[in-house]
Formats: C-alpha cells, sequence, structure tokens
C-alpha cells in the first residue's frame, strides 16, 4: 500500500509531469527466486497502468538489492552467484539495476595494507544476480549496471571505506552536509539520472522506449567478460545468458543512447499489435508486425568482409495477472509476450512470414525448435524472457545488408488463456530499437538514412 501511495500521490497533486519512480528498498532475502510475488506484481500493475486500460504506463527503475554481509565478500567473485537479486527486483516492467565498480584507489590514513576487492570495471561485490534462477520463464535480471562502489580487504577482514564509495548530499543538511552511498542503491538512482536524461532529450517518447534505449546502449566491461566464462573458456550462448544474469547487458552510455554517430546508427520504432482475436468460442493469434529497415545496402555491401554488429532491442510492457504469482507456468502471469525475429539473407518476404508463421504454431504447442542462425548471442531460447528482450547478431556487413525485414509477433499469455475476462481484443503497445555498430571506418552509415 505504502508503494502505491508514494506513486499515485504525487502524480494527484502534479499529474502533468513526466517522471521516473525508482526505489533502492527491498526485501531482506531472495526467496522467491525470481517468482512475481504481490510487490513485484503491484510494480508491474502500475507500470502497465492497467487500471487504466494503459492509457499512462510508467517507467520504474528498482535496484537489484544487495549483498551486505563482509564474510560474502571475502567469497568475491563466487558470491555473486549465490545471492540473489532481492523483491521486488525480478518485476518484469521495471528496470533492474545492479552494480559495477570502477573505484578501486584507497586514500584512507593506514588503509595501505588494505586492496579492493574488484578490479575496475568488474563488478561490484555489494552486487546481486539471477543466477540461481531456475525456472525458464523468468526474466534475465539484472537489466544493466551501474557504479556501486567497492570493497577493500587485508587478507583477512574485508571491509568498505569511503574513498570507494559514491559522494552524495548528506539527509541531515544541518548536521553534515555530503555523506557517501554505495551497492544497487547508488546503481539505481544513477539509473533513474540517466532515464530523466533522455526523457529531457525526447519528451515524446514511451516509457518503454526509454527503458529500451538504456539496456540497448548498455556495453560488457572486458572484466565482466573476462568473469563470464572464467579462464578464457569458449563463451556458448548459455555462458552469454549465465553473463547476463550478473551483469545485465552492461554499463549503460547516455551518448550512445541519446547519439546516432557516422559509424554507429539506432532505429526507434514505436508501434502496436494486436495479438489475439475470438474467432467463434476460440482465441487465436492474431497480427504481426513486418517492418521494412531503410538499411544503407550499398554502404554495407561496400564494406564487403568487415564485422559488423546488429542489436535489436524489443520493449513492453505486460499486464500482470495477481492470481497466477507465483506459477511456473510462463503463460499465467503475463498478459501477452512478443517475439521478434529478423530475415535471413536469401530469404524472400514470403517465406520469412511462413517462417514467423510456423514459429506461432510450434511455440503454442509446446515445442521448442533448434536455432537456425547461430550469429546471435542469446538465440531464441535465451532472449525471449521477461518483457525485455535483446539480442546481438554479429557478422559480415554484406550479409547484414540483406536483412531488412524484422517481424514482432505474438505468443502466449493470459488475455488470451482466459477468455472470461474478455481483453483478448486489447492491443500491445511496443518499441523497437535496431542498432547498427561498424568499426571506424570511412563509410557513412548515418547520412544515408537521414537523408
Amino acid at each position: 500500500r505504502l508503494f502505491l501511495d508514494g506513486v499515485t500521490t504525487p502524480e494527484a497533486q502534479f499529474g502533468q509531469r513526466r517522471r521516473v519512480f525508482t526505489s533502492a528498498v527491498t526485501a531482506s532475502d531472495y526467496r522467491d527466486f525470481g517468482r512475481p510475488s504481490a510487490w513485484s506484481s503491484t510494480v508491474d500493475s502500475l507500470a502497465s497502468d492497467d487500471i487504466g486500460e494503459g492509457a499512462f504506463p510508467r517507467l520504474f527503475v528498482l535496484s537489484a538489492g544487495n549483498t551486505d554481509d563482509p564474510a560474502h565478500w571475502a567469497q568475491y567473485p563466487n558470491s555473486l552467484s549465490l545471492n540473489l537479486v532481492h523483491d521486488p527486483g525480478q518485476s518484469w516492467n521495471a528496470l533492474t539495476v545492479g552494480a559495477f565498480t570502477e573505484k578501486t584507489a584507497i586514500t584512507e590514513p593506514g588503509a595501505a595494507h588494505f586492496n579492493p576487492v574488484a578490479a575496475t570495471g568488474a563488478l561490484s561485490p555489494f552486487t546481486s544476480s539471477s543466477f540461481g534462477w531456475n525456472e525458464r520463464a523468468w526474466p534475465l535480471k539484472p537489466d544493466v549496471v551501474f557504479e556501486g562502489g567497492n570493497a577493500a580487504t587485508d587478507g583477512v577482514n574485508t571491509d568498505t571505506f569511503a574513498s570507494l564509495e559514491l559522494l552524495t548530499t548528506n539527509n541531515r543538511p544541518l548536521a553534515r552536509v555530503f555523506w557517501t552511498t554505495n551497492a544497487t542503491s547508488a546503481a539505481s538512482a544513477l539509473c533513474s539520472r540517466m532515464a530523466a536524461q533522455i526523457m529531457a532529450a525526447y519528451p515524446a517518447l514511451r516509457p518503454e522506449t526509454v527503458r529500451a534505449l538504456i539496456v540497448n546502449s548498455a556495453e560488457w566491461t572486458e572484466p565482466m567478460l573476462q568473469m563470464y566464462p572464467p579462464n578464457g573458456a569458449r563463451r556458448t550462448k548459455q555462458e552469454y545468458a549465465t553473463l547476463v544474469r550478473h551483469c545485465g547487458w552492461g554499463v549503460p552510455s547516455l551518448e550512445r543512447a541519446l547519439w546516432s554517430a557516422g559509424n554507429s546508427l539506432s532505429l526507434v520504432v514505436e508501434d502496436e499489435v494486436h495479438p489475439y482475436k475470438k474467432d467463434g468460442s476460440v482465441i487465436k493469434s492474431r497480427d504481426m508486425n513486418f517492418h521494412s529497415l531503410p538499411w544503407p545496402k550499398e554502404q554495407l555491401e561496400a564494406l564487403q568482409n568487415t564485422q559488423v554488429e546488429m542489436r535489436v532491442t524489443l520493449s513492453y510492457f505486460v499486464e500482470p495477472n495477481p492470481s497466477a504469482r507465483g506459477s511456473s507456468s510462463k503463460y499465467h502471469y503475463p498478459s501477452h509476450r512478443l517475439r521478434f525475429a529478423v530475415r535471413r539473407p536469401l530469404e524472400t518476404v514470403e517465406d520469412f512470414q511462413a517462417r514467423i508463421n510456423a514459429a506461432v504454431v510450434r511455440e503454442e504447442a509446446g515445442r521448442v525448435a533448434a536455432p537456425a542462425d547461430s550469429s546471435w548471442v542469446l538465440g531464441d531460447n535465451f532472449r525471449h524472457r521477461g518483457s525485455l528482450h535483446q539480442d546481438i547478431w554479429r557478422g559480415n556487413a554484406a550479409d547484414l545488408a540483406s536483412r531488412g525485414f524484422i517481424a514482432v509477433y505474438p505468443s502466449n499469455g493470459w488475455w488470451r488463456t482466459r477468455p472470461a475476462q474478455e481483453r483478448y481484443d486489447l492491443p500491445a503497445r511496443y518499441s523497437l530499437i535496431i542498432t547498427i555498430r561498424a568499426p571506424e571506418t570511412v563509410v557513412d552509415l548515418y547520412t544515408p538514412i537521414a537523408q
């Protein structure tokens, strides 16, 4: 109730303002193991504005929850896999923020015998992960990581130091103006600031789009890539999923989120699709959307054998089904689910559409096909979890030039499986971001599309 009041009270007084809602308050445990709770489903309900039929969706930024025990910091990095995201960080619609650190310089007198626990650019020892969420239905969390500070050890004792934390204002300014903060509380505050900066630069963007821009702009640091998998092992799709479960999609960049450089561009689509329809007494899948992308085909083909990267991010808010909290079925909790697929080389538009139709039928029957496009980082079996889906394709620029169509299509949710609720006719909003990144070249990818 307090969480609900914290959201609705400022809106009742100043409803015209655009807001980012952030909360660093979490449960003291992680007993839900990714399952929706009363708290997290409240966040999902407010984000999707299910009471208002989706008229006023909200963006929520939540901290992932902290590892507070110094004994666990001493077990870093193994402790990161044991301390799981705290309630309500499992929320499908919220941005859940973990922590990394670049703070490794200890300046306190008498602390010369202490060394930082985490290396520069590695995960903070205070952060938590979703590594122990074994149910395939639940999202990959955290979504991103921001600076959360570091701990230090002398080999026997492990402790915190102000020089390894972030400077902030004190809540009692008459006593002291400044203070320090750390962990995922500080990280979530930094993420909220970035969301507000994006909203100030582009006031018309949907909350779903702001969330997508933040995640789409994130990149893993080299220490993160060295941690998962350790010892330079070959990184499989399963290993990439493990990387995301610990580090999210990495550290976001405001510059990448706001601007397209000459050798990097982002295309943003805000649209909606009607996922279901009633045919007699049966609820069936209804529509899928095809987006024709204005690829700079000649410029990409001119790069010949140059390796490029395409990142696709699909963001939407689901309406939670509170009666299904704790259920392991991926159909019971979300109102609907969406998927994306990209056209393959030499595939006609008709063949592409037929492939998507076959994929919908196969998933409705509970059959999972083996991924056929190995160039994706996560692939179909891992990327379509929760309500924010991202994947990275890496390959030849000329190959990318022939992939200029992307489809967004529905999958099962309780809008379809509970016809008595009569919500099968509702549209589903979504935001789609497609980013092409190429190495520094003399070929300009941005200008042909801008023209």
